[in-house]
Formats: structure tokens, sequence, C-alpha cells
């Protein structure tokens, strides 16, 4: 045998595995091979689909299928009877308790490293774990849930969300009447579609969402120079995603009272007070801005509320506008304390 066939031959016997089954697939396992194909040690890894136990114990890594869930021997299935692990039973820090999947599991195990590989990010850097708990819960674990038939509420929705991306993974299986039912062609789109979904999602916590949490605390930190209350905050430009940071960094720092209005410039420079939600999935606010304002605008808004150059006040009570950063303020005070008398001068230039 020559030089060279012995090398090919030796690159060949070398080559990692990852197992999964064949079939129909789903979209945790899809997303537990991105994964593992993410980090250095399987990143030219052939991905074998089967459910023959001879090929898969062949693997050096095996995930949704086998029967076993044991990480010292790299074997990630969910599906035994007994298998009730979460995110919490696993790591007793985290609070997550929805039945891992796949997915969850192998992220649970590897995803540190995964997000150090895709972000270059340090194993030591603080935002690193940030990043590790809001991907698990904006991303993973939805597909965990899924993949595992537990409902997002108790009781009948109100209206069927058919665009997750389990559902856009499932839709790209052979259709049951297709004369083609070769999964193979389908599970390499699906790798496809959870890659750039994936990426995209971890772009915007990492460049966009992180940044906006400084900002946000910056905000809470300064909040009394806006109002004696402690409960109006202002943002010096607009865009920030800041609903799940405001409600994280208050619970952890304990802020009292909790904060009611967010004040910030929108595009044309006039300036929006928007009411802080009571929770992070809900449409509730914790203080409306009054009944009486609701649907108004211009003129009519003013007059009702007693300061000039007031834009409008959305129908839901949830926002409303003013011509200036001073006319903002004052609607936000006056809608924490009705009582309180307006000027009626607002602000009758930019400010």
């Amino acid at each position: 045998m020559s030089t060279e066939a012995k090398r090919v031959c030796t690159e060949n016997m070398s080559a990692k595995k990852i197992g999964t089954h064949n079939g129909t697939f789903h979209c945790d396992e899809v997303l537990a091979c991105f994964f593992l194909k993410q980090l250095p040690e399987y990143k030219d890894a052939e991905i074998i689909r089967t459910r023959d136990p001879e090929k898969l114990a062949e693997c050096d890594i095996v995930v949704d299928v086998g029967g076993e869930f044991d990480p010292t021997k790299h074997r990630y299935d969910h599906h035994r009877r007994t298998f009730t692990e979460t995110f919490h039973s696993l790591c007793s820090e985290k609070p997550w308790v929805t039945k891992l999947s796949s997915a969850g599991l192998v992220y649970v195990h590897f995803g540190h490293r995964l997000l150090v590989e895709l972000t270059q990010l340090k194993p030591t850097d603080r935002e690193l774990e940030v990043l590790y708990d809001k991907i698990y819960e904006n991303f993973v674990e939805e597909v965990d849930a899924i993949d595992n038939g537990i409902s997002q509420c108790d009781g009948e929705p109100r209206y069927t969300v058919s665009t997750t991306l389990s559902t856009r993974v499932s839709h790209l299986n052979p259709r049951w009447n297709s004369k083609d039912q070769d999964t193979e062609e389908g599970f390499k789109k699906a790798l496809k579609l959870v890659e750039d979904e994936f990426l995209d999602r971890l772009d915007y916590y990492k460049n966009s969402w992180m940044p906006a949490r400084v900002l946000v605390w910056e905000a809470i930190q300064n909040r009394a120079h806006n109002d004696s209350s402690g409960e109006i905050i202002m943002f010096t430009e607009g865009g920030y995603p800041w609903k799940e940071h405001l409600l994280e960094l208050e619970k952890k720092n304990n802020v009292d009272p909790p904060i009611k209005f967010v004040i910030y410039p929108d595009q044309n420079r006039q300036w929006r007070v928007q009411c802080v939600p009571a929770g992070r999935n809900t449409f509730e606010n914790r203080l409306s801005l009054p009944e009486e304002w609701r649907g108004l605008r211009d003129e009519a808004l003013s007059e009702v509320t007693g300061i000039k150059d007031c834009i409008f006040v959305h129908a839901g009570g949830f926002i409303g506008g003013h011509k200036t950063l001073v006319g903002a303020l004052e609607m936000a005070r006056k809608a924490l304390n009705p009582a309180i008398q307006s000027t009626g001068e607002g602000c009758g230039k930019d400010c």
C-alpha cells in the first residue's frame, strides 16, 4: 500500500461519527447535530442516520436514539420512559424545568463551548453565561417542549401558532403521498435552516440585546433624575430591546418601587411614553395611561390631559406620544398621580 493510500485510510478511520435516527426527522436532533458540528472535534464528523444498534455503537456520539442517556459515553437520548431530566435537574442553579429533548441535552453539556466557538468570548467572560441562559430560554427550550409534547399554556389556546422552527423543520420531511420518501435531502435542508436561524438569533443577542442591557441598567440607576418617584426611566435613544432587561435587572437588584413608565425619542425626535408590562409574557401593564386619554390625538388629547402639544395615546393605553421630552415626562407623571396639576405648557421646543 502506498504512503498516500495509508494516509487516506488512517484519516477515514479517525473521522468522528455523530449518530442519530433515520426516517422522519425532528427539530431537536437536527439542532443537536448542528450544535455538535460547531465544535472542533465534530466539525468534520459524518452524521450517521440509523436505528441499527451495531452501527450506533460505532458512533462517537449519539443523539435522540439508542434509548440511553449517559454523558460519560456521549449518549444523549431522551426517549426512555424513566427519563425526566430538565435543565434544573442537571444544573440546580438554573430555573428551567421543561423536560429536555436531544437538543437541550446537547446544549446543557456543550453549550458553553458552543458559544465560545461561535462568539470568540472567553470562558471566563460574564457575558458568556448571560448568553448561555438567554439562548436556552429563548431558543432551545421551545424545541425541547415541542418535541416532548408540552403545551405552552393550560387549556385551549386562543389561536394556532404554525410557524415555529420545529414546524418549519417538520415541513422539510417528505409529504405522506410523495413518491420519493427519502429523508436525507430534507435533513440537510433542515440543518441549514436551523443553522441560519440559530446564528441570526445568537448575533442579535450578542450584538444588540446584550449592549442594550448596559444602557437599561444606566437608565435604572439614573431614574431619580427624571422624577422623585423613581418610577420613570428615560432612554436617550429609541429602539432598545428593554423590556426583558428591565424586568430582570429590577428583580436582580431589588428595585423598589417598580418602574411604571419608559420615555424615549422616536425616529422623528418626538417623544414616547410607554408603559412597563406586568410580566414578560403578558400584554397587561403595571399601570396603563388613563382611560380618558386613550384613543385621543393632538388638540383633543391636550385638552383632556391639560398638557400642551400632546400627539396621541393608543386605544390600548400602553403608549403615548408628545412633541417634547418635558411634555412626555409630564404625561408620565400625571398618569402616575392624576391629582398632579399640569402646567399646561409642556415645552414649546425640543428639549
